[in-house]
């Protein structure tokens, strides 16, 4: 039993003998929270004070008439009000200890499934797979794995889908490149390497000419802007005129932002066109095709065309490009049900653009067919002029299917926060097609940043790798597993001290990014993620290791326990405290799934770990008073090992029995 939905529940009932609305009651009942401080309780209520003036008496006689009429005996031993009207509520020890009871002989430890299970499609990942995999994608695989493996942990029905880009303009490049700048040695020995190479030769060229194109253009409105500055600061308002004083520091302010921003951009333009220029070679092959863009836009349409060499070219390519992919993911250990990717639904898309059509919801608009909604300046394009479809067609496509296949109540797109506008206008699009009964929702993040403040990239500005990152966090990891493997004299051999590198680094990674805030940037840096203080994956799966280790150094199989336990007792404080952190495990996962936010999770798994070092100092299982006391501390430990396991699992981070 979930502690804190029943006495939700307890008071949701007794509220609406108070109240009428039922919105009012639902908002309420969810100011019944965890207590900040153990002190006045294990939950505290505080819905009595909003009542107070509606219904003309005292927050603190609110609060009393409340517990009076809340049949709640059983799961509380105390309830009493406080201050102005807080209501404090601690559990009753005996409850604690037949949930506990329950936990140890519970594979689940006592997380019940959901009375009300739902078909969701969970969208992650989505690499181009013509790319080598970087930074960037972490957040969304990382994330999206943890989402769909609490929603399978607490009884949802989940489908997951690396809608993978394996059919748009990057291919095109890669086809041009393959065309006129392959070195067939490297593609011999190395098909993906070199695939990887002409995308970013083709990028190069590209850029090299849209830069010299841009440059005049970002020059003149640096001017611009310059003068505009020097106009308004050639006339500056009164001392005494507070009001244009300020308008003009704020005027002033705004225009040496947009300047400071457009002198980046002249200067980025600047050097990037020196620095192609330099390279004799590369300026060569760029002069030799300056419109290579043009040229990579019609490889890509002659290959959606069906263009018998281009979707030759495209059947070889993918499969090398998909193998390498794969290896990521193995590496980090994470799978999906489906790789469905933007070439399966590229034949239902104009049916897509038809029905629309059809039903009145698109309309031409300079040879576009277009989405017009309400609430946006723009529309959102679903045919180009040319006949060539977008993105936007594609994820109405993938709604359809999902909808139809998948049965989904919810679609979950992982993707970051910059498509934001692009998953609204989708969103709504959909809704007006049809699909109101379905919660699509886009579960956005933020930016992984260098330590510079700025998105993490190598020395010379190109995204960090994600494969390197990957072998950097496990070099590392390896290093200080030796270190204290010499300094503790532990005697792991080359094989464990490998699988602890692994297990660490790749914890360490995914953990730094899933315990901040999903909607943060956060600032990538191994030293911290790889540390075993703090909130860190090192740190939870140290904890994990020192709990597995009491029972290892009495020789007690703990699993005897679960099959003949004891009776738990509390004689320190401490005892009780971890119990009731136990206990809210259930609580942590709920409370995850209302956002999808799987920090919530790491912030549980960070405070039960303090709570057991705290347990660890303060109650002696080897020395314990008692043998019945010892065996109860045992079950503690048992319960919170297997916790933090499985807590560590659900966000796809491994665990080892001796660190």
């Amino acid at each position: 039993m979930n502690a804190l939905s029943e006495i939700k529940t307890r008071f949701h009932s007794a509220l609406s003998q108070l109240v009428e609305d039922p919105d009012q009651v639902d908002k309420l009942t969810a100011m019944v929270r965890p207590a900040q401080d153990t002190r006045f309780g294990d939950y505290q209520a505080n819905c009595a004070m909003p009542l107070s003036k509606q219904l003309g008496k005292t927050s603190r006689e609110v609060a009393t008439d409340l517990i009076s009429s809340i049949a709640i005996d059983d799961l509380c031993q105390n309830v009493e009000a406080a201050g102005p009207g807080f209501i404090n509520l601690k559990l009753d020890d005996e409850w604690i200890k037949a949930r506990l009871a329950r936990a140890l002989s519970d594979e689940r430890l006592g997380v019940s499934l959901t009375k009300s299970p739902r078909n969701f499609v969970v969208d992650y990942s989505s690499p181009n797979v013509a790319k080598p995999m970087h930074v960037g994608h972490i957040r969304s695989t990382v994330i999206g794995d943890a989402i769909a493996k609490i929603l399978r942990f607490v009884g949802h029905n989940v489908v997951t889908d690396n809608h993978i880009g394996d059919w748009g303009t990057q291919f095109g490049m890669i086809i041009y490149g393959f065309k006129n700048f392959l070195d067939e040695a490297a593609y011999e020995s190395n098909p993906v390497g070199e695939l990887g190479r002409l995308y970013k030769l083709v990028r190069r060229i590209m850029d090299y000419h849209s830069a010299g194109k841009n440059l005049p253009e970002a020059q003149e409105l640096l001017e611009k802007q310059l003068a505009a500055l020097e106009r308004v600061q050639s006339a500056p308002p009164a001392d005494d005129d507070k009001k244009a004083q300020k308008k003009y520091k704020k005027d002033v302010g705004a225009l040496n932002s947009k300047i400071k921003d457009q002198k980046e951009k002249v200067s980025g333009l600047e050097a990037s066109i020196q620095e192609a220029e330099l390279d004799s070679d590369f300026a060569s092959l760029a002069a030799a095709h300056p419109d290579i863009a043009r040229s990579a836009l019609e490889e890509t349409a002659a290959l959606h065309e069906g263009d018998e060499i281009n979707r030759k070219l495209w059947h070889e390519f993918l499969p090398h490009c998909r193998i390498d992919m794969q290896r990521i993911y193995s590496r980090l250990d994470v799978a999906f049900d489906h790789e469905l990717g933007e070439s399966f639904y590229h034949n239902m898309l104009n049916e897509v653009v038809l029905d629309f059509e059809a039903k009145g919801f698109a309309r031409e608009s300079d040879g576009a067919l277009c989405v017009f909604m309400d609430n946006y300046d723009t529309p959102m394009i679903i045919r180009k002029r040319d006949g060539a479809f977008l993105y936007a067609t594609t994820d109405l496509a993938t709604i359809k299917h999902r909808m139809d296949e998948f049965n989904a109540d919810a679609v979950l797109y992982v993707v970051d926060h910059r498509q934001s506008e692009h998953f609204e206008k989708l969103f709504d699009a959909a809704r007006l097609w049809g699909y109101s009964n379905v919660e699509l929702k886009h579960v956005s993040f933020g930016t992984v940043m260098g330590k510079d403040g700025k998105p993490f990239k190598t020395r010379s500005g190109d995204t960090v790798g994600l494969e390197g990152l990957l072998n950097e966090a496990e070099s590392r990891a390896l290093v200080l597993a030796q270190e204290q493997n010499e300094a503790r004299k532990s005697g792991f051999t080359e094989a464990e001290l490998d699988t602890v590198s692994r297990v660490v680094g790749i914890g360490g990674i995914k953990y730094a990014d899933l315990s901040h805030n999903r909607s943060s940037d956060y600032v990538f840096d191994y030293d911290k993620m790889l540390q075993v203080t703090g909130n860190t994956a090192a740190y939870l799966q140290y904890g994990y290791a020192r709990v597995g280790g009491i029972a290892r150094k009495l020789d007690f199989d703990t699993k005897t326990l679960r099959d003949q336990p004891v009776p738990f007792e509390f004689e320190n404080e401490i005892e009780r405290e971890l119990a009731v952190k136990l206990l809210r495990f259930a609580e942590a996962l709920e409370e995850c799934l209302v956002e999808y936010k799987p920090n919530i999770l790491c912030n549980y798994l960070f405070d039960t770990t303090q709570t057991f070092f705290k347990f660890y100092d303060q109650c002696s299982v080897k020395d314990a008073a008692s043998e019945s006391l010892r065996l109860s501390r045992l079950q503690l430990c048992d319960i919170t090992a297997r916790t933090m396991e499985t807590g560590l699992s659900l966000l796809g981070i491994g665990v080892m029995e001796r660190m």
